[in-house]
């Protein structure tokens, strides 16, 4: 038939996540962490919220308001409160994400949300950071995300067998959002 593609029959590698390397060869530059502290360093990680959101709105059907942000409600929540903190993260001087922790000051912290900008995606720097993060807060954790998102669930499953021996998932329906799909809850402890 004209147009039409033959098929390779020359068997394909295996996909880099099946073999347990989500990223490129490439090894990011240092990863580093801020705290997220001062107001301009508060200010960064709200425009990076946008970003995040944007990124979440294919799978939570999140809009912008009528000035075109999305709501950074859940962002300011973990400003001002002793149980909970934040974490700009770097490759090398790149700012190329944050981590909002929750927890603190319980048994089991949160990984409440977790963000690396698409240019810094595969390159160990999620990889990096998520590990830096909780070593800074050892102990039992609990993960959060989306299984549709198949990106974050790969990450997290793969961070989750490389950190810890116990790593238990748990399907969890998000609270008075009944038509979202809910979400898997990674139950893990790191070295104390």
């Amino acid at each position: 038939m004209a147009g039409a593609e033959v098929a390779d029959s020359a068997p394909q590698p295996p996909h880099p996540c099946i073999t347990g390397r989500c990223h490129d060869d490439r090894m990011a530059e240092a990863t580093s962490l801020q705290l997220i502290t001062s107001s301009e360093k508060r200010e960064v990680a709200e425009r990076l919220w946008q970003l995040y959101s944007h990124d979440l709105s294919e799978f939570r059907g999140y809009l912008p308001d009528s000035s075109g942000s999305y709501k950074n409600t859940r962002l300011l929540s973990f400003f001002g409160d002793p149980d909970r903190c934040g974490y700009l993260t770097y490759s090398g001087q790149d700012l190329v994400g944050f981590a909002l922790i929750r927890g603190l000051a319980g048994e089991i912290r949160v990984m409440g949300e977790f963000f690396v900008v698409r240019a810094a995606r595969r390159q160990r720097v999620g990889h990096d950071a998520a590990v830096r993060v909780m070593s800074l807060h050892p102990g039992r954790w609990a993960i959060p995300f989306q299984e549709e998102n198949l990106g974050a669930a790969r990450f997290w499953r793969l961070v989750g067998a490389e950190l810890a021996t116990d790593c238990e998932e748990e399907r969890r329906p998000i609270p008075g959002k009944p038509e979202i799909p809910p979400d898997i809850w990674l139950l893990l402890s790191t070295a104390s």
